[in-house]
């Protein structure tokens, strides 16, 4: 399981003496924790994933910000985390991957104009969690039901 593998790699890097690793994945495993206890759940590996993502989208807001208030030291720490944080997620995808999902998922739904957008996307997002930027895939989508 991957929450396991995380534990496992956090123990690694208390051994290794890797501090700012460590801080990293303690706070993964925090951010797990959390959901746990407020929805009274064990997290299964595409829920992790969903956290996880969560995560990265929420640090590459953050680097963007950064990068625009010129505080270049905070927004190479985000993207330190951020490579630590992919680490534990799936491959991502290629973009004829992508393509080939979007158009399954249209001809599944058999959507033909934006309207039906919501079913198509309802389709992908189980398949392409963590594994490609939901909003350049949206933009896709978009593009393919409008033209």
């Amino acid at each position: 399981m991957l929450k396991e593998r995380i534990t496992q790699e956090m123990k690694a890097a208390m051994k290794g003496g890797d501090k700012r690793r460590l801080g990293v994945i303690r706070l993964i495993l925090a951010a797990l924790k959390q959901v746990e206890v407020d929805e009274r759940i064990d997290l299964d590996d595409s829920r992790i994933v969903a956290i996880l993502d969560k995560m990265v989208k929420q640090r590459r807001d953050s680097v963007a910000q950064y990068r625009q208030a010129g505080r270049d030291e905070l927004a190479e720490q985000e993207e330190y985390e951020i490579g630590i944080i992919q680490e534990f997620m799936p491959q991502p995808l290629s973009e004829a991957e992508i393509d080939a999902l979007i158009d399954e998922a249209i001809a599944a739904t058999g959507a033909s104009s934006m309207k039906e957008m919501g079913k198509v996307m309802g389709q992908l997002k189980p398949k392409l969690q963590g594994r490609a930027d939901m909003g350049a895939v949206s933009a896709k989508v978009k593009q393919k039901l409008s033209g």
